[in-house]
């Protein structure tokens, strides 16, 4: 055989420890990157993982909840109020008025049909004229008559007439006198019967009977009004109205915390229409009875603060305190749970939940609110971390409590 082929049959040993050599460096290779692959996805896991915590919001709270010793529920009432009616009976011919409109003592709010009556006026107008001609008439005859008596008289002492011309004279000169008498009594009777047809012409007039806000429109042109509302499709009220001046919270306390109440004590009076609105009160009385459904007692409220947006029938809550709120005590304030907060980085401040993930945001600490401590820095409504906050840093995930 020749001895080149001897060679090609001979094992070239460098180039196969050359080639176990390669096959070793991707074998390391792989391994890395599936160590890197791994520490990636255990990284991602860690990031991904969620710490579950109990949060609690920050509240508006007012001052005068430290000093309030009882909460009540009522609704505003109007204590002067009154259904405005006609005294006769008439079809309603004008009305001036309408729901929300204020009215004056005596103001005329509505008109019955009363063309009769106006012309009874106008007639008795002019007999108070008539009478009083008449009077002037018998004034004049009584000057002719004094006069003709006094000459008379004079004539008489002379011896010139005789007695029975001066009794004639002397007559007509008291029947003179009487018929001024008359006629001023006339004139008196004329008078009286046109104050009589004034008051029923008055009375198709119907009018406010205090300055108020009218309620209600009970009837409408064309309605027959009456005072007994007993007719068929009658209406008795016209309007019904209110004095604003006059509103009081009528709220009920319970017999057993009656005790923590007194006349003339301050309170805070808070309506459901208006609630970050707090207005002054004081206890205007106690009503001496008791509701034996409700086992209450109603106590009216008077508001100490007046304000237009403030109406009748409103339901209102009333805050009976142990002083009086000063302005100070009104005003709102921002306030969390004590335990909320932490110290981090040498500031005090909250985890603020924003997502799923919280942020810690630096507050400034106030004056504590019963429960509760005043701070700035956050909001009202806003959700803050609770508890565990040492579990917790800025920017941690976070899944809350009893959410899946």
């Amino acid at each position: 055989m020749p001895s080149d082929s001897l060679d090609r049959l001979t094992i070239d040993k460098s180039r196969q420890s050359s080639h176990k050599r390669g096959a070793g460096k991707r074998t390391r290779l792989w391994v890395v990157v599936f160590v890197a692959i791994v520490a990636g996805v255990v990284l991602l896991a860690v990031q991904r993982r969620s710490v579950s915590i109990e949060t609690t919001n920050v509240s508006q709270v007012f001052p005068t909840q430290s000093f309030t010793l009882l909460n009540a529920s009522g609704y505003v009432v109007a204590q002067r109020k009154a259904a405005v009616a006609a005294k006769t009976t008439g079809r309603l011919e004008w009305l001036g008025v309408e729901e929300g409109s204020r009215v004056t003592t005596g103001q005329v709010i509505a008109r019955l049909e009363n063309k009769d009556l106006d012309a009874a006026v106008r007639q008795n107008k002019a007999a108070v004229q008539n009478a009083r001609s008449a009077l002037d008439q018998v004034k004049a005859e009584l000057v002719d008559a004094k006069q003709a008596f006094l000459r008379e008289k004079e004539l008489l002492n002379q011896g010139i007439v005789a007695k029975s011309e001066y009794d004639a004279a002397y007559a007509r000169y008291k029947k003179a006198v009487a018929g001024v008498a008359g006629a001023e009594a006339g004139i008196h009777v004329a008078l009286a019967a046109l104050r009589g047809a004034t008051v029923n012409y008055d009375y198709s007039l119907i009018r406010a009977p205090f300055d108020a806000v009218v309620l209600t429109k009970n009837a409408d042109v064309g309605d027959i009004i009456t005072p007994l509302g007993a007719a068929a499709n009658a209406k008795a009220a016209v309007v019904s109205i209110a004095d604003l001046g006059s509103l009081e919270v009528e709220a009920d306390v319970s017999e057993s915390n009656l005790a923590v109440v007194k006349a003339e004590q301050p309170c805070e009076i808070t309506l459901d229409a208006l609630p970050n609105t707090r207005f002054r009160g004081v206890v205007h009385t106690i009503v001496p009875t008791a509701d034996r459904t409700k086992a209450s007692v109603m106590v009216k409220v008077r508001f100490v603060d007046t304000d237009p947006r403030i109406l009748p029938e409103m339901s209102a809550k009333v805050a009976f305190l142990e002083r009086e709120a000063h302005k100070a005590d009104q005003r709102p304030r921002i306030a969390v749970k004590p335990s909320a907060i932490v110290a981090s980085g040498g500031r005090q401040g909250v985890y603020l939940v924003t997502g799923d993930r919280v942020v810690f945001t630096p507050i400034t600490r106030g004056a504590p609110l019963g429960d509760l401590v005043e701070v700035s820095g956050v909001k009202s409504g806003d959700k803050v971390a609770l508890k565990p906050l040492d579990k917790l840093k800025n920017g941690a995930r976070i899944s809350l409590a009893g959410e899946k």
